[in-house]
């Protein structure tokens, strides 16, 4: 009961923190302008997101007072870096190197504390992947490539925010699963900030989420496998691929767009209208749709995903299943629209 209120109250914070940014937003001017890669036709404020990241780390901080065992210094210090970077970068726009070194310094400094990924377990083979020295190269890359990927995807009303709430749905039923106190707590602190967030975001959207949203829940999703670890070995290693699945359709829309850029000699870290989410936008579907239609597959897979833990389940193969058949429905859905759908430049 005494959790169902304090999450009631980090709902009803970041509403009105989101409402009072908006307000400040308007009359400092702090507004995306609509240009030929906008989604949006009308000027909006924008960094929203600082409510998120204020009242999640709030709640988290708070929580750890009372269970000292959840806190790690390395995500509060690397968020608050994470988050204080991107906020000033929705101001007054930062060169992307520096973001760049930002978010990598942030990464180290998390793992210092917290470590990196050892073992890469594939759920239904039974197969265990020793990742030796390169688990943590691949720990580093996969924080920065999270936090930069989740802000690629804030470009449509409701999709950021939509996706928040439902990874950190699967995070906190996970913790509750498995008795995982960073998992639940911080997994519910995310869900209630973000839907604080997500009313004023659906289409219409009255506020952008921001780099500093944005960021900030790239990073703490990227995170979440390394904070959630309990010392059982057996639900732990599964951990790493769960962190992927929970945000898979980000990670894949991201993956498809940059190689896809790349193969084509464009210039990759330039803004674009490229992404699968933004070429349906464009053929047709409004903002609510697909940012729906993500939201949907996403809750699947990460329900699929949580089934794995249960005890004596037999869902790992299902899991992949549901996982495979998520990407193929979006990709029939995107195949399908894009063969309507003109490119920016007026070609097919």
């Amino acid at each position: 009961m005494t959790s169902t209120f304090i999450f009631a109250a980090c709902l009803i914070a970041s509403y009105f923190g989101v409402a009072a940014f908006r307000s400040w937003g308007q009359k400092r001017e702090l507004l995306d302008i609509p240009n030929e890669r906008s989604s949006h036709v009308e000027p909006t404020p924008r960094g929203g997101g600082i409510a998120i990241v204020a009242v999640s780390l709030a709640f988290y901080l708070a929580a750890s007072l009372v269970i000292p065992s959840m806190f790690s210094w390395g995500y509060v210090a690397a968020a608050v870096l994470v988050a204080g970077i991107s906020l000033i970068d929705d101001i007054y726009t930062i060169p992307v190197v520096w973001r760049l070194l930002t978010h990598s310094a942030a990464a180290i400094l998390f793992m210092a504390d917290r470590g990196w990924w050892h073992i890469l377990y594939v759920p239904g083979f039974d197969l265990d992947i020793d990742l030796h020295g390169a688990g943590a190269v691949l720990t580093f890359v996969w924080i920065v490539w999270l936090i930069n990927a989740y802000n690629f995807m804030e470009g449509i009303d409701g999709i950021a925010g939509g996706q928040a709430v439902v990874a950190a749905a699967g995070w906190m039923a996970l913790g509750w699963l498995t008795g995982s106190n960073a998992a639940f707590y911080l997994g519910g602190g995310l869900l209630f900030s973000s839907l604080g967030f997500l009313i004023h975001n659906w289409q219409p959207a009255r506020i952008f989420m921001g780099d500093v949203g944005s960021a900030f829940l790239g990073f703490s999703f990227a995170t979440m496998p390394l904070l959630a670890n309990t010392g059982n070995d057996e639900s732990d290693k599964l951990l790493p691929l769960t962190g992927l699945l929970f945000v898979w359709l980000f990670i894949l829309d991201t993956v498809v767009t940059f190689v896809r850029r790349a193969f084509r000699r464009e210039k990759v870290w330039r803004a674009h209208r490229e992404h699968i989410y933004q070429r349906l936008v464009q053929s047709g579907w409004s903002h609510a749709s697909v940012s729906i239609l993500y939201g949907v597959l996403t809750a699947a897979i990460s329900e699929s995903v949580v089934c794995i833990f249960l005890p004596n389940n037999g869902y790992g193969m299902i899991s992949l299943v549901v996982v495979a058949g998520a990407t193929l429905i979006l990709f029939a859905i995107y195949a399908r629209n894009n063969l309507s759908a003109q490119r920016p430049d007026g070609s097919k």
